[in-house]
């Protein structure tokens, strides 16, 4: 049931957009990261959307809440997954099992100035675990590969996306 529903939403959309060009760019909700004390931020969204962020205690922070870079791995496994689940949807196909991990390796050097290193990874990785019954091994990988590639969150990560900084000093 769910299956049918994402899959006839998705159709929906596709064919709205293919009509309408025009209405397929949009502006993304943006968030918004608000002190509370220390390194601990308040970062609130669309209506009553709230995420609390926080650094390690060798940083400074109190450790009270995950830090942005692992807000930013959650956010890469949950589209990933997602995206992997729209595509199972999309062909029929029920999932019996599906995890998506992302980690990454980073030289914090970078974070704290300490050497002329990148402040974020050093590169990431994928490990997705999937099962679907009388589904073949090279039909599951295709999905995952089609759901990578269209995961918004890995192609922003993996893209070079331009980027605008605005400052309102007061």
């Amino acid at each position: 049931m769910h299956q049918e529903k994402i899959r006839t939403s998705l159709e929906a959309v596709a064919a709205h957009f293919h009509a309408h060009p025009e209405e397929a760019l949009s502006e993304d909700k943006p968030a918004t990261a608000v002190l509370e004390q220390g390194l601990r931020f308040s970062v609130s969204g669309l209506g009553s959307w709230v995420v609390t962020t926080d650094m390690p205690s060798s940083l400074g922070g109190e450790a009270s809440a995950p830090s942005p870079g692992w807000l930013r791995r959650a956010a890469q496994a949950a589209c990933e997954a997602t995206m992997i689940a729209i595509a199972a949807a999309k062909e029929g196909i029920s999932l019996k099992t599906l995890e998506v991990t992302i980690g990454s390796q980073s030289d914090d050097r970078g974070l704290v100035a300490a050497a002329e290193v990148p402040a974020g990874p050093l590169e990431s990785w994928a490990r997705v675990k999937i099962a679907a019954e009388g589904v073949t091994p090279g039909k599951l990988r295709e999905l995952v590969e089609w759901a990578e590639a269209h995961s918004p969150v890995t192609d922003a990560l993996c893209r070079a996306v331009p980027h605008r900084l605005e400052i309102d000093s007061q």
